[in-house]
């Protein structure tokens, strides 16, 4: 594939998995570093969310375990607790994976990624969440 091709496609996906947000992930890099924003999209989503080994929603689980517990996250984790949300996921689905982040990356990690979800979930008319 050509690089525009890669482009191309990661732009496919990430059209599915994130939306909107994705793409203004992307456009907001286009004075700063384009590169970055390209890099984004043609390897983040065009190779590694392509990829076949794990379902959209595992890897958006994953991802939310990650931004969890990586913290100072929250920007991304608002684009991906969104996208979680688009493969399927369920809110509560979402807020119990966050809560069994607490025993391994610390209540202050947990609490600030719930607060995240809580404002996505807000934001999409999907309060409260019935655990």
């Amino acid at each position: 594939m050509t690089r525009e091709e890669k482009y191309e496609h990661g732009l496919n996906v990430l059209r599915q998995i994130d939306g909107e947000a994705g793409q203004k992930v992307v456009d907001s890099l286009a004075d700063i570093s384009p590169e970055l924003g390209h890099q984004v999209v043609a390897w983040g989503f065009g190779e590694i969310y392509a990829r076949p080994g794990l379902a959209p929603r595992d890897r958006q689980l994953v991802t939310l375990g990650i931004l969890t517990a990586l913290g100072g996250a929250e920007p991304q984790l608002e684009v991906h607790v969104n996208a979680a949300l688009n493969v399927g996921l369920t809110p509560q689905e979402i807020v119990e994976a966050l809560l069994h982040s607490a025993g391994y990356c610390g209540f202050p990690r947990a609490l600030n990624a719930t607060f995240v979800a809580k404002k996505v979930f807000a934001e999409r008319g999907l309060l409260p969440v019935e655990m």
